[in-house]
């Protein structure tokens, strides 16, 4: 064979061969959307005590939250933020997303006393609210704002207890100053509790044979036990002076009272009545739960928005208490839970 008549490499096959179409492989993503996450802790105390109170009233309203000096908690905050590919394949640069959480929340918050950190938490101004975990989310919201393109944010103050917040579902202008942010109008507040009960997954009208066909193992006859984990998500506007969606005392009591005393070492199937006909699957236990808070947590000045039930490290359910709608259950709801 010829050096002429010998193939070419591929390489030289490749370069000989028609252009290829763009990709968004070949511009790096550019222009597409994303959502993306960043996460940064922070340790705090806080005190709640309005002056305008009682020692007596004081106590009465935050218990224990109100002991001089206070009392601290090591803070989480997920940031969501939004926007398309640039052309090195990034919704923003990372360094400078950390660069803006640290300089405008976490340095100025970390190992500091928050009533007297921040000017939102003056307490001799009218305008001042006690920093509760809804209205720190919210100051931190305001402060990151102009530097980020915020699509939710997630603070936990506990691992039972943190807030979300959203933007706000129709774009507003860019803000020409801090004091421009648009804040978001509502929060949604979370407490986690937990319960262990028995059940067994049977249909009184089938056979032992067509449950087992239908539940497995579940449908054995003395049933099975779960250390079932529950999320209960109220949403609400926060209360300008106390920092507070509800009384965050009052929605553990009700969530106490009526769930989880209830239900704890129970056998649901014989010691809850709604269960005597009703088969308590995750789906159907997380439903009942929603059923019982829902007015009572009316009552309270909140709504419930949402009941989340784990069974086990591979099973949960989630109920929606309100019409799931697209402003109230963004994609960056969701990721702030992936986060």
């Amino acid at each position: 064979m010829t050096a002429s008549a010998r193939p070419r490499p591929a390489r030289e096959v490749g370069r000989a061969s028609a252009t290829p179409r763009p990709t968004s492989a070949a511009t790096h993503g550019k222009g597409r959307p994303c959502l993306i996450t960043r996460r940064a802790t922070f340790s705090a105390s806080h005190r709640y005590w309005l002056p305008e109170l009682s020692p007596e009233e004081n106590a009465a309203r935050f218990g224990p939250c109100s002991i001089a000096p206070g009392h601290g908690h090591n803070y989480e905050l997920i940031v969501a933020m939004a926007g398309p590919l640039d052309a090195d394949g990034m919704v923003l640069n990372l360094s400078e997303v950390k660069h803006a959480i640290r300089s405008a929340v976490t340095a100025q918050l970390d190992f500091r006393f928050l009533n007297e950190v921040w000017p939102e938490f003056d307490l001799s101004r009218p305008e001042g609210c006690l920093p509760t975990t809804e209205a720190l989310g919210r100051a931190i919201w305001g402060r990151l704002a102009p530097l980020l393109p915020l699509a939710g944010i997630r603070l936990y103050e506990q691992a039972d207890l943190w807030v979300d917040l959203i933007a706000p579902p129709l774009p507003a202008p860019a803000p020409a100053s801090e004091s421009d942010v648009p804040l978001p109008m509502e929060a949604f507040l979370s407490i986690r509790t937990h319960f262990a009960a028995a059940h067994r997954l049977a249909r009184p009208e089938l056979s032992q044979a067509q449950n087992e066909a239908i539940y497995g193992k579940c449908a054995r006859p003395h049933g099975h036990g779960h250390n079932y984990l529950l999320d209960v998500t109220v949403r609400g506007a926060i209360d300008p002076r106390t920092g507070m969606v509800c009384d965050l005392a009052q929605l553990q009591r009700l969530v106490e009272d009526l769930v989880v005393e209830p239900f704890d070492h129970t056998f649901l199937n014989k010691d809850v009545e709604h269960f005597a006909h009703c088969v308590p699957t995750a789906e159907n236990i997380a439903l009942h739960i929603a059923d019982l808070l829902a007015a009572p947590i009316a009552a309270s000045g909140a709504r419930l928005h949402k009941v989340r039930l784990q069974e086990s490290p591979n099973n949960a359910a989630e109920v929606f208490a309100e019409t799931p709608q697209l402003e109230m259950v963004p994609a960056a709801l969701e990721a702030l839970v992936a986060g």
